[in-house]
């Protein structure tokens, strides 16, 4: 069986990856993937649970057993604990400040590229996160980086009403053992600076489609 086609858009925080890949996601009628928002679960739930988000055994043992599912819901696929998906609960400071640390956690990483990995079974897919190209699906021709200068980036996150260090947070997630955040091989990256969403998204699609094209003409 064939297997569905993987689009990975890696980038760094206040890239845009979010928004270009639901832009992208909806233009070709594939499903979008947060995986970021599956590490955020994990550190939702430590900290509901009083899991020590800085004791790796203890995050990886809760990473093991906690009771989850994956389901698509109007294209967009969600991580459900217990039947629950805390979409508001996963965007609070509290839990964003938690999520680079639960992050950084080998046996967590492995759990959600296996994780990940499996959501090929809803069909063809937008991916974003930090290592989509690089460890989930490194055998993907669909790779690309969003990128912006820091100061742009710094703009979008204060304008969102987040006060965060990207700075600190782009020097963890690179220099962090397990997949650790970096360009892809053969990925394209964009540097969106000085471009809106909508010029953003459309040269992501006029790429995609240009390599679809050349997949179905070999039939690849």
């Amino acid at each position: 069986m064939k297997t569905p086609v993987v689009i990975a858009i890696d980038g760094t925080s206040a890239s845009g990856k979010s928004t270009n890949a639901k832009l992208v996601a909806q233009a070709l009628g594939f499903v979008y993937v947060d995986t970021g928002a599956m590490y955020r679960t994990l550190a939702w739930h430590c900290l509901k649970t009083g899991v020590n988000v800085d004791d790796l055994q203890a995050v990886a043992a809760a990473c093991r057993r906690w009771k989850t599912e994956l389901v698509c819901v109007d294209q967009q696929v969600r991580l459900r604990v217990g039947g629950y998906y805390p979409e508001k609960e996963i965007r609070t400071a509290e839990t964003s400040a938690a999520v680079p640390r639960v992050a950084a956690i080998p046996k967590v990483r492995e759990w959600m590229k296996k994780t990940q990995r499996s959501c090929v079974k809803f069909g063809p897919l937008v991916m974003e996160g930090r290592d989509i190209g690089t460890h989930v699906f490194p055998e993907t021709d669909f790779k690309f980086y969003l990128d912006a200068l820091p100061d742009e980036r710094a703009r979008r996150r204060a304008a969102e009403g987040v006060q965060e260090n990207l700075a600190e947070r782009d020097q963890r997630d690179s220099q962090r053992a397990a997949a650790p955040l970096m360009i892809a091989l053969g990925a394209t990256v964009i540097n969106n600076s000085k471009m809106t969403s909508a010029e953003t998204s459309s040269r992501l699609i006029a790429e995609i489609q240009k390599r679809l094209a050349t997949v179905e003409k070999h039939g690849l």
